[in-house]
């Protein structure tokens, strides 16, 4: 819009043209605030491309010009038709803006005029005639009959008998009402009602698309019908077709074949050929919600279908539903989800039993791209068989978040090496179940960093699980996914993996955990493999205490520690390099060993004390180590016995002196002394 305002004159805004066929721009004589706000007619059937509007905030009008001229004998509409809305706002106490104030009296004007040009065509009475009744009498009593008036001129309901009655019809069964034939007949509209040829070389574009512009339901009988430009199936329109012998053939692959710009409408049981798009949904009049498309056969466009979140979130494009599709010959994208302005990306769209075909033309992209999608986009039993020249069978985008497929069938050549299923960088929280991929490429193709889970769906691994809390698991086997580690210096785990195997042989080595408030739950082993000097030192990252409050080393070849954070400290849970426990007794008599230690620190400076070994047998004993030293200064011995046995090597064993002490092992059959001094 120009700085100056407009200046709505006193003017129908609305002019009509004949086409001649080579004429192809045509002038407006009236103002417009918006190119959108320009409405054009061929015959009555609005059209919505295929033209472009100049002028728009022009007083004196512009000019429209079609791409090609229209033909000859055509009837051209052109009418500024505007929303009824209210665009500005007038704060209280700010500042009042005088060209605000002109543009919303040029638009109530406008507004004004368009209320006029609706009521031209209304019937009325004439100037000097006094108003009488105008209601149309009940349906119920008009019904079957025509429009007359009585005695005083009103309107009444009058019977067709004797003068203009029509054959009547009335369907089987009880409750059935007598219906005239040409009330029966109008229950289907089809597009032959309105001039359409269907024989694939007349142009039935215009008559479509006024079937289209005069009912919300319009049927497609069989035949070929030619179209030249875009066809647009309205908010709650249903257009559907007798089947496969119903054909919407493009006769270029220069524009959309069919757009729905809207929500609720239906598209069944046809078949399209060719077009750049042979089906678009996407918000440019409304919200594109709940729309169907099902039983389509779409062959050889450049895309099959389109999901566009567009300019406007207002306008969203949520909760479509395609079904049993088969789209054949596609040669860029069978399926593809994407937001091409400012809008909101398509989510929590739903597809079921959706195929894609390359049958041998060359494919340049997938056979499904999710761009550009969020929200739970579900693919079920859907099928993507493509060419060798294809990106990807199925491809999600960047920008997608929570795609699910489930029972996906994928294919490609042999030797091709198409993807089964490519995971872009930035795609987040896709989930595959029971992925049949038949492509020689990978069957997951992972570029996400992991952000996905799959289950009987991956190769070589079946199952890809993320974070996940189990009540109950019994597991056959485990596997881990292991890190090696040789630079000397300091390395910082992530969560990644659980086992570190540590090589030192270029340099001592430090290896930080994660702070234990970021890995709560987490268990880690680290494993050293060399034998040189250098030291492997285990400790904390970000200046926390360390595993059991310290840092833990490995000094040799073989030495080895697991550790588990409970979100507060890391907790050494088993090693070879764990401090032995040992327990202190100073005592007389008989005192069993309970071998709840591994040594034992003896005390008999009040008395001769017998320390007595569990059985040889007992599950406490065999295989293990125990070692048992006297410590104080007295002449009291330590006499080490068997609990119903002969003692080590078969006989008691006396500690006589300090420091005297003794190391014994049980093989389950008797206890041996492994060194005594």
């Amino acid at each position: 819009m120009s700085s100056a305002h407009i200046k709505v004159p006193d003017i129908v805004p609305m002019v009509r043209y004949s086409a001649d066929g080579t004429t192809s721009v045509f002038p407006y004589p009236f103002p417009v605030f918006a190119s959108e706000d320009l409405c054009v007619y061929f015959d009555g059937a609005q059209q919505f491309s295929g033209f472009t509007v100049s002028g728009a905030g022009d007083t004196s009008g512009g000019t429209v010009t079609f791409e090609n001229a229209p033909v000859d004998g055509t009837v051209i509409l052109l009418e500024r038709r505007m929303k009824l809305e209210r665009l500005t706002d007038f704060l209280e106490g700010g500042d009042f803006s005088a060209q605000a104030l002109n543009n919303e009296l040029d638009f109530l004007v406008a507004a004004i005029q368009q209320v006029d040009r609706d009521q031209i065509s209304a019937l009325k009475y004439a100037e000097d005639e006094a108003a009488a009744a105008a209601a149309l009498p009940p349906k119920m009593l008009r019904a079957n009959k025509v429009l007359g008036f009585d005695g005083n001129g009103d309107p009444i309901a009058v019977t067709t008998e004797g003068t203009m009655a029509q054959p009547n019809f009335t369907a089987t069964g009880t409750g059935a009402i007598i219906r005239t034939t040409n009330d029966k007949m109008s229950d289907v509209v089809s597009v032959k009602d309105f001039g359409a040829v269907g024989d694939g070389i007349a142009d039935d574009t215009l008559a479509i698309q006024q079937a289209l512009t005069a009912r919300q339901h319009v049927f497609l009988p069989e035949g070929t019908y030619k179209v030249t430009s875009t066809l647009t199936v309205g908010a709650s329109q249903s257009l559907y077709g007798c089947g496969h012998s119903a054909v919407i053939a493009a006769s270029s692959n220069g524009f959309n074949v069919i757009e729905v710009p809207a929500g609720y409408a239906s598209l069944s049981g046809f078949k399209i050929t060719g077009g750049n798009v042979a089906v678009k949904l996407y918000g440019r009049d409304a919200a594109c919600v709940q729309n169907v498309l099902s039983d389509l056969h779409i062959v050889t466009p450049v895309s099959g279908i389109v999901l566009d979140g567009y300019n406007d979130t207002d306008y969203p494009c949520y909760w479509n539903n395609i079904v049993r599709v088969l789209i054949e010959g596609p040669s860029q994208h069978g399926v593809h989800m994407l937001k091409s302005g400012a809008g909101d990306t398509p989510n929590a769209n739903r597809f079921y039993a959706v195929r894609v075909f390359s049958k041998g033309v060359s494919t340049s992209g997938s056979g499904f791209y999710i761009e550009d999608g969020k929200l739970n986009n579900s693919f079920m039993d859907c099928e993507a068989n493509v060419a060798a020249t294809a990106d990807s069978c199925f491809r999600i985008g960047g920008n997608s978040d929570k795609t699910l497929l489930v029972n996906l069938y994928t294919e490609a050549p042999a030797g091709s090496l198409v993807p089964n299923v490519l995971l872009d960088s930035r795609s987040v929280e896709t989930s595959i179940f029971n992925l049949t991929s038949m492509s020689d490429g990978a069957a997951i193709l992972d570029q996400s960093g992991g952000n996905y889970d799959a289950y009987n769906a991956g190769s070589p691994d079946k199952n890809t699980l993320r974070k996940t809390t189990i009540t109950d698991l019994k597991v056959t086997l485990n596997r881990y996914d292991t890190e090696y580690i040789d630079t000397a210096g300091t390395t910082s785990l992530d969560l990644s993996h659980s086992v570190h195997i540590v090589d030192a042989t270029n340099g001592s080595i430090t290896i930080e955990l994660p702070l234990a408030s970021a890995a709560a739950g987490v268990e880690m082993l680290v494993k050293r493999k060399d034998s040189t000097d250098h030291l492997v030192t285990i400790d904390e990252a970000g200046g926390g205490d360390g595993p059991d409050g310290a840092p833990f080393q490995l000094g040799g070849e073989g030495d080895y520690a697991t550790m588990l954070s409970n979100g507060a400290a890391w907790f050494v849970t088993s090693s070879n390099r764990i401090k032995s426990n040992t327990k202190y007794i100073d005592g007389t008599g008989i005192i069993d060993i309970d071998m709840s230690v591994n040594t034992y620190i003896l005390s008999s400076f009040n008395g001769a004390m017998t320390a007595r070994l569990p059985p040889a047998d007992a599950d406490e004993a065999v295989g293990r180590t125990v070692t048992l030293k006297k410590t104080d200064v007295s002449a009291n011995a330590v006499t080490v016995t068997e609990q119903g046995g002969n003692g080590p090597d078969q006989s008691n064993q006396t500690l006589s002196s300090q420091y005297d002490a003794i190391t014994v092992v049980s093989d389950g059959g008797q206890w041996y002394i492994v060194s005594k001094y």
